[in-house]
C-alpha cells in the first residue's frame, strides 16, 4: 500500500509539473489560463520578460548565492569541529544566527549604498540569509561521527585531513545535504526580493503586480517560484536517497 501511494504521488507530481511546464513554455496557453482565472483584468501576462527568461535569472541568483553559502557554511562547520577551532563554535553559531535575524529587505537596503543596484546586493543578501542551515547541519553531521571510527582511522595511520575527507565527511553527507537542501529552498523563495534592487528573476512580476494592483502578475510569479522550489526540492530528495 505504501509503495502504491508513493508511486501515485510521484505520478501526480510529474503530471503537475508537466502541465505547468507546458503553460510556462507557451505564452498563448499561459494567457488563456490566467484570463480564465482573472477575467476582469485586461492584461494578465507580465509583458517585460518571458517566464523562461525570468526563471533563468532566478536560477542564476540562487546558484551563485547557494555556492557561496554552502562554501562558507561547510568551511565554518569544519573549522569549529576541529580541536584547534572548537573554541570558536559559540561565536560562529551566534554570529550566523544573528545574521539570519536580519530581514533580507534590510540587508538589501544596507548593501545597495555600498555596491549599488543589481545582481551583487541580491547575492550578498541571499548568502547571509542562507548560511545557517548548512553551518548547523555540517556541525551536527561531523559531531555525530562515532569516536571509535575516527580512532580506528587514526590507528590505521591516517592524517587528520585524511580522516576528515575519507571518513567524517562521507558519513556526515546525508545530514549536510539536508542543510544544503533547506538553504537552497530558502534561497529560491527569498530570491524574489532581488527584483527590488534590479536583479531580475521571478520577483519582477510579483513586485509589478503589487504596484499595479494586478493579481494575475502576482499569481504568475508566485506560481513559477513555487514550481521551481518544488522541482529543486524533489531533486534534492532523490539525491538524499542515493
Amino acid at each position: 500500500m505504501k509503495f502504491l501511494l508513493g508511486v501515485t504521488g510521484k505520478i501526480v507530481l510529474v503530471s503537475f509539473l508537466l502541465v505547468l511546464g507546458v503553460l510556462f513554455l507557451s505564452p498563448v496557453l499561459m494567457e488563456r489560463f490566467l484570463s480564465g482565472l482573472f477575467p476582469s483584468l485586461t492584461e494578465v501576462v507580465y509583458p517585460r520578460a518571458t517566464l523562461l527568461q525570468m526563471s533563468g535569472e532566478h536560477l542564476l541568483l540562487v546558484a551563485v548565492s547557494s555556492v557561496f553559502a554552502i562554501g562558507i557554511g561547510l568551511s565554518g562547520g569544519i573549522l569549529v569541529t576541529r580541536k584547534w577551532g572548537v573554541e570558536f563554535l559559540p561565536v560562529v553559531q551566534d554570529l550566523s544566527s544573528l545574521v539570519q535575524t536580519f530581514p533580507p529587505v534590510a540587508v538589501l537596503a544596507l548593501t545597495v549604498p555600498l555596491v549599488g543596484f543589481g545582481f551583487t546586493p541580491a547575492v550578498i543578501a541571499l548568502v547571509l540569509y542562507s548560511i545557517l542551515p548548512v553551518l548547523n547541519n555540517t556541525i551536527t553531521g561531523l559531531n555525530s561521527v562515532p569516536f571509535d571510527i575516527r580512532d580506528a582511522a587514526r590507528g590505521m595511520g591516517m592524517s587528520p585531513l585524511q580522516v576528515l575527507v575519507k571518513i567524517e565527511l562521507p558519513i556526515a553527507v546525508p545530514v549536510i545535504l539536508g542543510g544544503v537542501r533547506t538553504s537552497v529552498i530558502i534561497n529560491v523563495g527569498t530570491a524574489t526580493l532581488g527584483s527590488i534592487v534590479g536583479a531580475g528573476g521571478l520577483g519582477a512580476p510579483i513586485v509589478s503586480g503589487l504596484v499595479r494592483n494586478n493579481n494575475a502578475f502576482v499569481f504568475q510569479g508566485a506560481l513559477a517560484t513555487a514550481v521551481l522550489a518544488l522541482t529543486i526540492d524533489r531533486i534534492f530528495a532523490w539525491m538524499e536517497k542515493k
